[in-house]
């Protein structure tokens, strides 16, 4: 059983808790028995299993299951596990992943969203979240996003994430040009739209873009917008949550796919 703060495998775990080390180690945290529920559902390989005795007896068989799965094992006492994970109570189980998502396709058909500077990472967990369970096919972010493997992500996707393709897009305005040379309409959302996000024929793929929680969309990446549209708000009511916003117009695709 692993007890020591000094460990090596309990320092380089402790160091995933930062931006900088994630992309250094190309690895990143997953953390509770959801979360690794869900990596296990999909075949997802991990590189390091870690947890408390008293989590390995309450779970034997997922227990079997992750570390068939997992390079490395370990037993780890009670503050050892409060140490390397983000969360102020942990469930007792703690596992790291490479970071090759980065690198799935997100795929040119379909229906799919860009994200522009999207800081908070509760929000891009639950459109994560939303999208997946909408159908959505796939998810980009601009590279001056929150991480897609931030341990609250993944947290707020509730599970979700690993049932969606998503990539960083280094240049966003090149990513929305090969979607659109690629058949795909782009649709913005804009509060000077005179369309509504329901006047949208969403049966065509579609590419939705949406902005940073403060600013919004960048000129220059709603200008490339083949057709703009709004969120109808009552008077007084400024705008909507990201999170929302992005979930009310995958339902709307959603219907629309299903009931026309």
């Amino acid at each position: 059983m692993l007890t020591s703060l000094q460990n090596p495998l309990v320092k380089q775990i402790r160091k995933l808790h930062s931006t900088k080390e994630r992309q250094k180690q190309e690895m990143f945290l997953l953390e509770g028995t959801h979360l690794l529920e869900e990596a296990c559902a999909v075949n997802h390989p991990l590189t390091a299993l870690c947890c408390t005795p008293q989590w390995q007896a309450a779970h034997p068989l997922l227990w079997q299951e992750a570390s068939s799965r997992s390079d490395r094992t370990e037993i780890v006492s009670p503050e050892i596990l409060a140490a390397i994970a983000t969360t102020i109570q942990p469930d007792g189980v703690v596992a790291t992943l490479k970071r090759d998502y980065i690198q799935t396709p997100v795929p040119t058909a379909g229906l799919v969203l860009a994200l522009e500077t999207v800081q908070d990472p509760g929000n891009l967990g639950t459109i994560i979240r939303s999208a997946a369970a909408a159908g959505a096919t796939g998810l980009w972010v601009s590279g001056d996003s929150v991480d897609l493997d931030n341990p609250k992500v993944l947290r707020a996707s509730a599970g979700q994430w690993f049932r969606l393709a998503m990539a960083v897009s280094t240049d966003l305005k090149a990513t929305v040009q090969q979607s659109q040379q690629q058949g795909m309409q782009v649709i913005a959302t804009l509060p000077s739209a005179t369309l509504t996000y329901w006047q949208v024929d969403w049966r065509k793929p579609s590419l939705i873009l949406l902005g940073n929680e403060g600013a919004g969309l960048s000129p220059a990446l709603a200008a490339m917008a083949d057709t703009q549209v709004q969120i109808p708000l009552s008077p007084g009511v400024e705008s909507l949550n990201v999170a929302i916003a992005a979930s009310l117009m995958l339902y709307e695709a959603r219907r629309q796919m299903t009931y026309q």
